[in-house]
């Protein structure tokens, strides 16, 4: 128990800093950019879990030798007010951290999913005033504006594609093909969950400057997942010319108080001024993923996105096993 919880908590120092900041500065994850979004994934519940585990196990370490034994003994001190001597300060400082950090996270998550619903509705309130049915399909909807706009957003039988009358103007018939097959990938990939889950770890742990790189390259991920889906039946030069379209759009709009949130991402997520920022990060975005249009590079092998998918799982394994395998480290 005393070296786990030293080890738990190197492993969360390195998945909080050097790792995140290594990965965010990669360039395969545009080559197999699926593969990047799980790793990012496991790194942040691996150093959740670490975190966490480290404060937990060391707090432990005098009543029990492993997790189980340490959390009955707990226990009875708790609900059967069992003598408390064995614990010290310290002991009961990182127990009482980790009692709150968990709930700081549990919290912060629900509350970042009140919000999103929130906004939702009253984004769907104004689109029930302010849209009309598209002739392009059952849950597209068109907003009276001169800008080219178009995102989605999600509410499961009821999620929609908004498009701007500016954007269906500017847009060739194929362009606005790929438009739509982008934004539907979106919803049936259900990227708003990956999007709600990263803005409630930033928001829990705004400090931590790889909460930010997390968000950042997420949602560029999420982007290229979806330019990927209108590849498969639009041409790379009608997608590019689509992106620069809706991309002016969201130059054009940012920081104004139009109906459309200031990037696509946030429409996904439903927090307007929490997530990625303002329309130049969409803008930024959009540069990247015409660059990995232009200049193509092979996907990455199968060997190494297997060594990569394996790295997952061992990220995810290791601190699951510090905790939970009695007597692991003697």
């Amino acid at each position: 128990m005393f070296w786990a919880s030293y080890l738990l908590a190197v492993f969360a120092i390195v998945l909080a800093w050097p790792v995140p900041i290594l990965l965010s500065r990669a360039q395969w994850p545009a080559r197999s950019p699926f593969t990047a979004m799980l790793l990012w994934q496991a790194i942040a519940l691996a150093g959740g879990l670490s975190m966490i585990g480290a404060m937990l196990v060391y707090g432990l370490e005098p009543i029990g030798d492993n997790l189980v034994a340490g959390l009955r003994a707990l226990a009875g001190m708790v609900l059967f007010s069992a003598p408390t001597t064995a614990l010290g300060f310290w002991h009961i400082f990182a127990l009482s951290a980790a009692a709150l950090l968990t709930a700081h996270l549990v919290f912060t998550l629900l509350l970042t999913y009140y919000k999103i619903q929130r906004q939702r509705r009253r984004h769907r309130e104004l689109l029930a005033l302010l849209a009309s049915p598209s002739g392009q399909g059952t849950g597209t909807l068109v907003i009276s504006h001169e800008s080219p706009v178009a995102y989605c957003l999600p509410g499961g039988a009821r999620s929609v594609t908004v498009l701007s009358d500016g954007l269906m103007a500017a847009l060739e018939p194929a362009e606005l093909r790929a438009v739509l097959i982008h934004e539907n990938a979106h919803l049936s990939q259900r990227h708003h969950l990956l999007l709600w889950a990263f803005a409630a770890w930033r928001q829990a742990l705004p400090w931590l400057p790889t909460t930010r790189l997390a968000q950042e390259s997420v949602n560029s991920l999420i982007e290229m997942l979806a330019d990927d889906v209108a590849l498969r039946t639009e041409s790379k030069a009608t997608l590019i010319k689509a992106i620069a379209i809706v991309a002016s759009g969201s130059a054009a709009n940012s920081g104004t108080g139009n109906i459309r949130p200031s990037s696509p991402s946030l429409a996904l997520s439903g927090l307007e001024a929490a997530s990625v920022g303002p329309g130049s990060d969409a803008v930024r975005t959009a540069a990247s993923r015409v660059s990995r249009l232009l200049t193509p590079q092979p996907q990455l092998p199968a060997a190494a996105r297997s060594a990569v998918l394996a790295g997952c799982i061992l990220l995810l394994a290791l601190p699951t096993a510090l905790l939970v395998v009695p007597g692991l480290l003697g």
